[in-house]
C-alpha cells in the first residue's frame, strides 16, 4: 500500500469481505467510488483483497448460487444470468450452479408451482400461466414442465 490512506481503506474493505461474500466487480466498483475513480489504488487494494482470499469470485458464486436457489427459489437459468451480469468467468459460474442441491431445487420449484396454481384455480389458461411462471423464476423447460404437470395432477 502506498498510503496511510490506502491502508485505511484496505481496512475496511477487508471487514466488508469478512461479514458477507462479495464479488470482484462489486468490489471494484465500490473501490473506484472510494478513490473518486484513481483505477490503479482501486485495482491495487482489489489485488491485496483477492491474494489474500478475502475475494474470490467462484466461492461468490457458490454462495450466491446457494442462497438464491433455496431462499428465493430462483433456478439456474435466472442464477447464470445474474451472475454474469456481474461479470464473473463461466468457470466459477458454471461450478456455483453445480453446488446447487438438485433435489431441494426440485422440490422448492414444485412448492412455488403448487402455491401458484391455488392462485389461479378455475383459471382456464391455468397450465400455460403456471408454466410461465417457473420459466420466469428461471427453471428450464425440462425442469418445469413435470412441475407443473404434477401440481395439475395433486390439485
Amino acid at each position: 500500500m502506498t498510503s496511510d490512506m490506502d491502508s485505511s481503506v484496505l481496512t475496511r474493505f477487508q471487514a466488508l469481505c469478512s461479514r458477507s461474500e462479495q464479488c470482484s466487480a462489486d468490489i471494484l466498483r465500490k473501490l473506484l467510488k472510494t478513490f473518486d475513480g484513481d483505477e490503479e489504488k482501486a485495482r491495487e487494494v482489489l489485488d491485496s483483497l483477492k491474494a489474500d482470499k478475502y475475494v474470490d469470485d467462484a466461492r461468490y458464486a457458490a454462495a450466491f448460487a446457494r442462497d438464491k436457489a433455496r431462499l428465493e427459489g430462483w433456478g439456474p437459468v435466472k442464477i447464470r444470468f445474474k451472475l454474469r451480469g456481474k461479470g464473473l468467468p463461466d468457470a466459477a459460474i458454471e461450478e456455483g450452479i453445480r453446488q446447487i442441491d438438485s433435489d431441494e431445487a426440485e422440490d422448492k420449484l414444485y412448492r412455488l408451482v403448487q402455491a401458484k396454481r391455488k392462485s389461479l384455480e378455475g383459471d382456464p389458461q391455468i397450465k400455460l400461466k403456471l408454466l410461465k411462471y417457473a420459466l420466469g423464476r428461471g427453471y428450464s423447460y425440462d425442469q418445469v414442465a413435470p412441475a407443473v404437470d404434477k401440481a395439475l395432477a395433486d390439485g
